[in-house]
């Protein structure tokens, strides 16, 4: 295979969605939100995310666009700018606004998710290989109604957990998503588990109910919270 005078281009889009927990940003590939989830309150008008790129010397062209929960692109949000390009070491930020037409409860949370694509800029030098990479950061949005009747912090409290046949049955009562990590029962280590308002979540148990079931939470912030101690 013969090459070209301005070398071989090697032009490859790698997505790759990340969501990070204990960290209060989410990165990918220079380029960084402000947060690790956006709480849009239900009857705000908008909500801004801030986006910074640490990167020293490149510039991206970043897109940003919501999902609902399968994973299709909603309508029901505008992200303005959704196209825009950001310089080495600076930082943009772009609106949420909520243009949904169809009611969303006001009993408990709605979720979505938020993704933002960075594209590095800039042509490649004549006579080298070069390797483009397009990062793909995805976090939650939660749409929160106003007056619920707890707080979020309280939420956790209020697990209940039970064996159910071979699994680890959790159930949540209140209004608002949690998730769980470092989720364990006795010595067992259970995966990290998103359990939606006024729901019950199943989880895959290798053995039986033996020993307490401890877990942690990410709070509104993206922090884990203390270890705590699922009622049953």
């Amino acid at each position: 295979m013969k090459k070209s005078k301005t070398g071989l281009l090697l032009n490859i889009l790698l997505f790759s969605a990340i969501s990070l927990c204990g960290v209060s940003t989410a990165m990918a590939g220079g380029v960084s939100l402000g947060t690790t989830r956006v709480i849009y309150p239900q009857n705000s008008s908008q909500v801004s995310l801030s986006i910074q790129n640490s990167d020293p010397a490149k510039v991206f062209l970043i897109q940003s666009w919501v999902s609902d929960r399968e994973g299709k692109k909603s309508t029901d949000f505008i992200i303005t700018p959704p196209i825009f390009v950001i310089q080495p070491n600076k930082e943009n930020t772009v609106r949420i606004m909520f243009v949904g037409k169809k009611p969303l409860p006001t009993d408990r949370e709605s979720l979505y998710y938020l993704s933002s694509k960075a594209i590095p800029s800039g042509k490649p030098e004549e006579g080298k290989n070069t390797l483009q990479i397009a990062t793909e950061t995805t976090i939650k949005l939660f749409v929160r109604p106003d007056n619920l009747p707890t707080q979020s912090t309280d939420a956790p409290k209020s697990l209940h957990c039970k064996l159910s046949g071979t699994n680890l049955s959790v159930n949540n009562p209140s209004p608002y998503y949690i998730t769980l990590v470092n989720l364990s029962v006795g010595n067992q280590q259970l995966p990290n588990t998103m359990i939606p308002p006024k729901s019950e979540a199943q989880v895959p148990l290798k053995g039986g109910l033996e020993g307490a079931v401890t877990f942690q939470t990410m709070n509104d912030f993206g922090s884990r919270t203390e270890q705590q101690t699922c009622s049953m």
